[in-house]
């Protein structure tokens, strides 16, 4: 046999792997990123697509120096198909033969129109194109987060480890384990949400933009369930607040917020523009950094710690 056949072969065995049993070598692989690193405590950073889904973009984000890219069809049109494109057109081949699994370098996300508890068909859609998370903006309440979150898990099995709260999300994820390269079984095994089930790989996260949504911070994200807390860039939550974003009461909210993330152990998510705003915020705890290339390019340096540092800016520099 050639060297180059028993190569190819090699990695054929350990792709192979994400279709066997939850026993097996897959048991702990988590195949989004995002929640590979939650999992494990680290610091995750994310990018905002810009207003292009084209090929081009779609695999500039697949190799960038993140943990996820999400798109915004709230502000932006809402283009289901253009989405699907540019997550297929973000499938690496040679990431997945040098990594030797089937975990993406940057998981996509997304968020959309119109507020929770009316979007359940267009998460839907979302998951089952492969999504690994859904960004719900404007959620006021604990029933708007139980709604949304209902609307990314399967209905509950008899058996099932974690049956509440119920899903209702229907089956059929065929384009789903195409873009994650499993079968369905094992789709639906990591196909749920992240904490709440420790094998899922998705993750629900409720942006806090309003006086209401801020004074329910600490139910929300006690809704098991919720992954993750949002505040994007702050502007929703300042004309909520009815002051300008430099006020000094939107810096309160967001230690607030960043204060129901940890008492209730979910991730915070925070925009930082700069490297300096970028080591302020991992230092305050928050898990999530939505920011820029730049940004991550020039806080590197200055975040030595393995727990919080960046990706690398070569994705083919293992392991992350």
């Amino acid at each position: 046999m050639s060297m180059r056949l028993a190569t190819a072969l090699a990695g054929v065995l350990v792709l192979a792997s994400a279709a066997l049993p939850a026993q097996v070598a897959e048991q702990r692989l988590h195949l989004s990123p995002v929640v590979a690193k939650l999992a494990e405590g680290r610091t995750v950073y994310g990018l905002q697509a810009a207003n292009d889904l084209s090929i081009g973009s779609a695999r500039t984000a697949a190799r960038a120096p993140a943990d996820y890219i999400y798109v915004d069809m709230e502000h932006n049109p809402l283009d289901l198909p253009g989405l699907y494109q540019f997550h297929l057109s973000m499938i690496d081949r040679a990431l997945v033969l040098k990594k030797g699994n089937l975990q993406p370098n940057v998981a996509l996300m997304a968020r959309f129109p119109p507020e929770a508890d009316d979007s359940g068909w267009v998460v839907k859609q979302a998951l089952d194109m492969g999504l690994h998370g859904v960004f719900f903006n404007g959620v006021d309440t604990p029933e708007q987060a139980r709604a949304a979150v209902s609307f990314m898990r399967y209905p509950p099995r008899r058996d099932a480890k974690y049956p509440q709260p119920r899903g209702v999300r229907g089956a059929g994820p065929a384009n789903a384990t195409w873009i994650w390269g499993v079968t369905t079984d094992e789709y639906e095994r990591h196909a749920d949400l992240w904490p709440l089930n420790p094998d899922g790989d998705l993750l629900a996260t409720m942006m806090i933009e309003s006086a209401d949504g801020l004074a329910n911070v600490d139910r929300i994200a006690a809704v098991a369930g919720v992954g993750a807390l949002f505040i994007g860039n702050a502007n929703d939550l300042a004309h909520g607040l009815g002051v300008p974003q430099n006020h000094p009461d939107v810096e309160a909210a967001r230690q607030k917020i960043l204060a129901a993330c940890k008492a209730h152990k979910v991730a915070c998510n925070i925009t930082a523009n700069s490297a300096d705003e970028i080591v302020r915020r991992v230092g305050e705890g928050w898990q999530m950094i939505r920011t820029t290339v730049a940004a991550i390019n020039a806080a590197r340096p200055r975040l030595t710690d393995p727990k919080t540092a960046p990706p690398p800016a070569d994705p083919f520099v293992f392991p992350r």
